[in-house]
């Protein structure tokens, strides 16, 4: 038996030690000079989203590994480069590294004629490599390709720098300018926010609302309230209500900040989590605007007719689910929905795994650990899977229910719920 692991960051290292602890052997191709994913800070020229001030959004007891967790001297919410810091210790303390080939790019995983599966990867000395695996699994993320709107009318006058996400490091470098940061997801909140310690102007443009959380709710990080027996016991329309009741009393209505309320109840779709958005809102440090009009020269127009000088624009407008080294359709099926059995399997594609597809509410660790231990039980042959019809009548039917809360999209289609996730990944 030969295996392959795709990727080095959190779901891959979680997938590496899996493995390693039911005695498989792997190789882990993973194209950055160092594992980490992400959360590791990109070298000069290098693109990457780990931006300086960029930490954390759930806390270190659910977002660290269960056999090897954060340092007691961390803080609750970690800042990037700790997290980067903490994989590489994870990484060498399971006696992963001998087993990972590092700025080893994957250009092309296909199934052969006789089941296996062809790898084609590409090392930092442009040497290629052709080798063949019985398994592969995927553990590269879902935040890959980055996502840049239709560009407004007049998009090709403005003078400034157009930047994403992705390409953004510190707000330092933006001192004394006038930025406009569009978007309201967790990245565009997180750099309004630190550009506004440095920018003489920051914009937070804002086309659709979302439900923006504090990090804590009653002294609590939200993923110990996620896990609470009281909280996993209610409905999901009595956690509608209680979370509503709870943000009123906390901050009150968004439009009362100038941001749209949301079109959508709470967790129909991912939620924004932030302790400083709002209060640099209110400090001034911050201005919301609707969505950009047009561009007229160094000048940008807003929706509502209203418009700002303009040195910089931010576009946090997210990432697009790609991974063009996979044969077509896979696993992104022709509806536009990610079709695996259990969020891991694809049933057409035999000896195909995928690991950290999924986005819940909350810290993702402890699903891709499980996720993880399950494919070990499975390549090791001490668990089975289901003929594909079953599989494919699974997924069918997660797709129908999860459409009933969060819709059809793309998105949609790898939301899980923790509770009930875990649970079903124990069963199988």
């Amino acid at each position: 038996m030969s295996l392959c692991l795709i990727g080095a960051g959190l779901s891959g290292l979680a997938t590496a030690h899996a493995l390693k602890s039911e005695g498989l052997d792997f190789v882990c191709l993973e194209k950055a000079p160092d594992v980490g994913g992400l959360w590791r800070q990109p070298g000069a020229g290098e693109r990457g989203p780990g931006y300086l001030s960029l930490h954390l959004n759930t806390n270190k007891q659910l977002t660290g590994y269960a056999d090897h967790p954060m340092p007691a001297g961390y803080p609750v919410y970690p800042r990037h480069s700790q997290l980067a810091d903490y994989l590489r210790s994870f990484a060498e303390w399971a006696g992963l590294l001998d087993h990972i080939e590092l700025e080893t790019t994957v250009e092309s995983v296909r199934r052969a004629a006789d089941g296996s599966w062809t790898v084609v990867s590409l090392d930092a000395h442009g040497a290629r490599t052709t080798r063949d695996f019985t398994q592969v699994i995927v553990a590269s993320g879902h935040n890959t390709e980055p996502v840049l709107p239709a560009p407004p009318p007049g998009f090709e006058t403005f003078k400034g720098t157009i930047l994403h996400a992705l390409d953004y490091r510190d707000g330092s470098d933006y001192t004394g300018q006038r930025v406009v940061v569009v978007g309201l997801g967790a990245s565009a909140v997180d750099i309004a926010a630190d550009l506004s310690r440095y920018a003489a102007q920051t914009v937070l443009s804002v086309r659709r609302g979302l439900h923006i959380l504090p990090k804590q709710l009653f002294g609590m990080p939200l993923d110990d309230v996620a896990e609470a027996p009281w909280w996993t016991t209610m409905s999901l329309a009595e956690q509608r209500r209680f979370i509503e009741q709870a943000l009123l009393v906390a901050r009150g209505k968004l439009s009362d900040y100038g941001l749209p309320e949301p079109d959508h109840p709470i967790f129909a779709s991912a939620v924004t989590i932030s302790d400083e958005i709002l209060t640099r809102i209110r400090h001034g440090g911050v201005v919301p605007k609707p969505a950009i009009d047009f561009v007229d020269g160094s000048r940008v127009v807003f929706t509502d007719g209203t418009s700002q000088p303009a040195d910089a624009i931010v576009y946090c407008t997210g990432y697009r689910m790609a991974h063009p080294f996979l044969p077509p359709g896979c696993p992104i099926g022709p509806q536009g929905s990610v079709e695996l059995y259990k969020r891991v399997v694809a049933p057409d594609h035999p000896g195909l795994y995928f690991i950290g597809l999924v986005r819940p509410h909350g810290s993702v660790t402890r699903l891709v650990e499980a996720q993880a231990r399950w494919v070990a039980r499975v390549v090791a042959g001490k668990a089975a899977l289901p003929e594909p019809d079953v599989m494919r009548k699974e997924i069918g039917a997660y797709l129908g229910g999860i459409a009933g809360q969060y819709g059809q999209t793309l998105g949609a289609s790898i939301q899980v719920d923790v509770a009930p996730y875990l649970e079903e990944l124990r069963n199988e």
